[in-house]
């Protein structure tokens, strides 16, 4: 079964971003061949709706058959909503909040991220989880792009 990967928007930012692109490309190729299954949700749409045409032209790119669409619900919002009570992150990051609860709640294998501030931060992540577990969801997995390259095996 392949895995479900919720990636927010800075991943397709990355894209183009000289930091990030080593990174992101080979993600995104993987992606193109099938390897995963790309969550998108109705957050990422309405960020992506400010980025440049580059990046619009990417996410139209992405094959139909790969990508599953995930709708924002009042369960998301109402965990978004918890991690910031519980101050794992201040109020102007709703949005980071949103995406982390979204890939939660729909089970997402892992998220994705370049946002290492709100996001891809070990004690944030710790954060979020301890939270998921105490409302019955699992851990979720929070990564950067990088750890989703594929290694050449010379042995």
């Amino acid at each position: 079964m392949k895995q479900r990967l919720y990636i927010d928007t800075s991943v397709f930012g990355g894209f183009f971003d000289e930091e990030f692109s080593e990174f992101t490309k080979p993600l995104f190729t993987r992606f193109q061949n099938g390897d995963f299954i790309l969550l998108f949700s109705t957050i990422t749409q309405e960020e992506l709706s400010f980025a440049p045409e580059n990046v619009k032209s990417l996410v139209k790119s992405m094959k139909i058959e790969i990508t599953e669409f995930i709708e924002t619900t009042e369960e998301a919002v109402d965990l978004a909503a918890q991690y910031i009570a519980e101050k794992v992150v201040g109020q102007t990051s709703f949005d980071d909040c949103l995406h982390i609860a979204l890939a939660t709640i729909n089970r997402a294998d892992f998220l994705l991220s370049w946002n290492f501030k709100h996001i891809v931060n070990i004690q944030r992540i710790q954060g979020y989880n301890s939270i998921n577990i105490k409302n019955g969801y699992k851990q979720l997995e929070i990564r950067s792009p990088r750890d989703f390259m594929t290694y050449e095996d010379n042995n």
